[in-house]
């Protein structure tokens, strides 16, 4: 992979920055770029990266990975245009902005990777799907998916299912913190310390989670388990279906995907 630059040392910046230095990558192979020279100063001397300005990071670098907010993207590249070779590969974590959004700001043939990640790569258990664009080859997607990997899960999809994926993983952890939220603010209205609350929820999603995952049974299996004839639980999914909750969620996620599309059609 050779030398990797990040373009943008927010959250997901630096999160993928720290996942990279824990999975081994030399600090010598990392730049980073930013608008906050106090901020450049602090990543330095946290992880004894090189920081540069984003035209020198770019011609110096073999990956070129850009994490700035999708209305900075035709200005960042722009800028770093003329500094991309053609045997770079760039990779972008920008929600709602296409390949072709960038193959077109990019000398011709540039090899470019679209990327949707989402925020538990914070706590190394991210989910990362990445699409290849029209010159991308199957070394270089590796490459993408690798990167991603330092942080997290990787799948790859067509970009044409990028906005499914931005609707259920990469707004998805907002769907999960809304609902422990309200069984938290549940928990207090019947009675508990808030704290014995959290601590109950919260080991309780994880406990759910891991069952999906270790046992690798479907989700209606699982909850029918835990569903008694004329029980507690059956009562409570009662309300959740009255109130049409699993309906609610899956309008949700339509309305999430249909505004990645609308970002997409107005960077694209």
């Amino acid at each position: 992979m050779g030398t990797v630059a990040i373009f943008g040392a927010g959250v997901m910046g630096e999160t993928l920055l720290s996942g990279l230095v824990r999975a081994g990558r030399s600090a010598d192979d990392l730049i980073v770029t930013d608008r906050r020279p106090e901020h450049l100063a602090e990543l330095r001397e946290r992880y004894g990266v090189r920081t540069m300005d984003n035209a020198e990071a770019a011609a110096a670098a073999d990956t070129l990975v850009l994490v700035v907010k999708p209305q900075d993207m035709g200005a960042l590249l722009e800028e770093i245009s003329d500094h991309v070779a053609e045997h770079n590969l760039v990779v972008s974590l920008a929600a709602g902005i296409t390949t072709e959004f960038l193959e077109s700001r990019l000398p011709g043939g540039s090899s470019v990777v679209r990327v949707m990640p989402n925020t538990p790569a914070l706590v190394d258990e991210g989910m990362a799907a990445v699409s290849p664009g029209k010159h991308c080859d199957a070394s270089h997607l590796a490459e993408a998916a690798e990167l991603m990997r330092s942080c997290g899960k990787v799948v790859e999809v067509a970009e044409k299912h990028q906005d499914a994926v931005t609707a259920i993983s990469g707004s998805g952890p907002a769907y999960i913190f809304y609902v422990v939220e309200a069984m938290i603010e549940a928990g207090v209205v019947l009675g508990l310390p808030r704290a014995t609350s959290t601590e109950l929820v919260v080991q309780t999603l994880y406990g759910a989670a891991t069952m999906i995952k270790e046992t690798r049974q479907h989700p209606t299996v699982l909850r029918e388990q835990v569903t008694s004839p004329g029980g507690t639980t059956a009562a409570a999914l009662r309300q959740l279906d009255d109130h049409k909750v699993r309906a609610a969620f899956i309008t949700a996620m339509e309305a999430a995907a249909e505004r990645s599309h609308q970002l997409a059609s107005g960077n694209g």
